[in-house]
């Protein structure tokens, strides 16, 4: 292995990769591609294996070899031509959930398929029967809109209409999906030529024995990562409060198996699938470990395939963490890959405590809405990412107000929220002692209150931790709950969307109707606290106190910080 080759391959490949994200965020439609930022984009073999990829959504970096493997199957290397797109977002055939599209395109050199470029992107609405694509009442697949198997959109640079026109007949708002999948395009164009440049300037065979070699570094770099866990098993636990059907929680368990530098993730003990959408597919639960192991590894390590070599996964048919069709399972990539990746943090940190952090808020948040908008007469449709404050650490309090571990993305600013749609943002802020207590605080929540304008909005919504808290670690206390209120025009009280519209679930719930006038009122958890609060440096508390994250009553209840005054 020439290192210094290998390096300036990998980092020219990683670049590559940012320049796709660039393109994707510059020429998409949807506030969740141009301001979210939920999409990733890699480089992949011609056997499927992901050899390169940008600091994008952790989710997808985790889901992607799955879905590139499963994409080759159901379309023969000898039947892909140059000029090919392929599209797919089906969960059955190794997809996240259905609004993660997946768009490959191959790599051709010397008339020969040298690779794919990929990317896989969070398209904002897929039909189904919500707006937003988040159906928190969903109770099959069907609900949750429209499947596409791996299809090709453009054979030899050519559109293939008859494709194009399904997809678009199927959505609420064709002419945004056709801009953001036409981005998603334009990136996998400029991945290509790129990547052609570097191959003709090193060679083909170079190129792929480096790729190999690069793989191979991953792979011993991660067992070595692993070797540093002591030897032995690991059991840990979480519970989803509910499914949005029925009013009883789902426990999530994982048995962690260390042994020299191998691992095994054993979620068998997971409850059976639920009736609503909280059901992740075997890919999220693949992606949510190798997500909890990059968390806890060192973060330089090139990340491909070769990381995942170490690192098995078990998951019992039929349950919470490997559902079987055709049941739903939209919030298990944004509401169970979090909790799944947390759980597997959490047993590992027995053996690893300063490697490990509290309980994040573990939820996507997935507020979503649609309608018909006067003043540019057509119909809208949002994706609102939101989410809360991460857990402690040995070493520093949790992040405030951040997008949960499964996502690395952006919340949407307020001016651009409030021109695209009829919401006015009234407040928006962080929650003072939403933050687990701790030596080291969890991360504060925040709350969002909009107002409903001129048009009524339909909305819809997946989340959770409305009534079970973010854990602590090592005697750190939980974080605060979160909560959804509506408050109609005219009334004076906030109150739950099962009191408000005779739901089932106060997080889970599709099709509210919010008239001009109606207000709505977005409340996310706080992480849980690490270590003893009794630890917590006194001056940590003053300015935690300073800064107004915390009141005067929970310094002195918490921290025992100026009881004696």
């Amino acid at each position: 292995m020439d290192m210094v080759t290998m390096n300036i391959i990998d980092s020219s490949m990683v670049s590559i990769c940012r320049e796709m994200g660039i393109t994707l965020m510059k020429t998409s439609y949807s506030t969740i591609f141009n301001e979210g930022l939920d999409f990733t984009c890699a480089i992949a073999d011609t056997d499927g294996e992901m050899v390169s990829v940008a600091e994008f959504c952790p989710a997808q970096i985790g889901g992607m070899p799955l879905l590139i493997k499963t994409c080759a199957e159901e379309i023969p290397i000898d039947q892909i031509e140059e000029g090919d797109v392929i599209v797919h977002n089906d969960p059955y055939r190794g997809g996240l959930h259905v609004p993660e599209h997946t768009l490959f395109k191959p790599v051709f050199a010397d008339g020969r398929l040298l690779a794919f470029v990929v990317a896989i992107g969070h398209i904002a609405e897929v039909g189904g029967m919500v707006p937003g694509g988040f159906a928190g009442e969903a109770t099959e697949i069907f609900h949750e809109g429209v499947r596409v198997p791996p299809v090709k959109i453009m054979k030899r640079g050519k559109d293939v209409e008859s494709v194009w026109k399904l997809i678009l007949a199927n959505v609420r708002t064709p002419r945004y999906n056709y801009g953001d999948l036409r981005a998603m395009i334009g990136a996998l164009d400029l991945g290509e030529a790129r990547l052609k440049e570097m191959v003709a300037k090193y060679g083909r065979d170079l190129w792929r024995e480096t790729c190999r070699d690069l793989m191979d570094y991953s792979e011993r770099r991660m067992r070595a990562e692993i070797a540093h866990f002591p030897d032995g098993r690991y059991h840990f636990e979480d519970t989803v409060e509910n499914d949005g059907i029925e009013d009883k929680p789902y426990q999530l368990k994982v048995d962690v198996f260390v042994q020299g530098d191998e691992l095994i993730a054993d979620f068998s003990g997971t409850d059976d699938q639920a009736k609503g959408p909280i059901n992740a597919t075997l890919g999220v639960t693949w992606s949510a470990t190798y997500n909890a192991l990059f968390h806890m590894t060192d973060p330089s390590i090139p990340k491909n395939s070769g990381c995942f070599r170490p690192i098995k996964i078990v998951a019992r048919p039929g349950t919470v963490a490997n559902v079987d069709y055709p049941a739903p399972e939209v919030a298990g990539n944004t509401e169970t890959h979090p909790r799944l990746a947390l759980i597997v943090i959490g047993a590992l940190a027995q053996g690893a405590p300063e490697r490990a952090m509290a309980a994040e808020s573990g939820t996507g948040g997935n507020f979503v809405f649609g309608g018909h908008h006067p003043d540019y007469d057509e119909y809208f449709a949002c994706y609102d990412l939101i989410s809360g404050g991460w857990g402690g650490r040995d070493f520093a309090d949790g992040n405030d107000c951040v997008i949960a571990i499964n996502g690395n993305c952006r919340f949407n600013p307020v001016e651009v929220f409030e021109t695209r749609f009829p919401f006015q943002v009234e407040d928006f802020a962080m929650t003072p002692d939403s933050g687990g207590p701790g030596r080291h605080r969890g991360g504060l929540g925040y709350r969002k209150t909009l107002r409903t304008l001129s048009a009524e909005i339909t909305a819809s919504q997946c989340t959770d931790r409305h009534r079970i808290k973010t854990w602590g670690l090592f005697g750190g206390k939980e974080g605060a709950v979160g909560a959804t209120l509506v408050r109609p025009e005219g009334a004076e009280e906030w109150r739950p969307v099962t009191e408000t519209h005779g739901k089932a679930s106060s997080s889970k719930y599709a099709n509210i109707r919010l008239k001009p006038g109606d207000r709505v009122r977005l409340i996310v958890p706080g992480g849980g606290g690490y270590g003893e609060p009794a630890e917590r440096a006194p001056e940590a508390v003053a300015e935690d106190l300073a800064e107004g994250y915390i009141t005067p009553e929970a310094a002195r209840r918490d921290y025992g910080y100026g009881a004696g005054a």
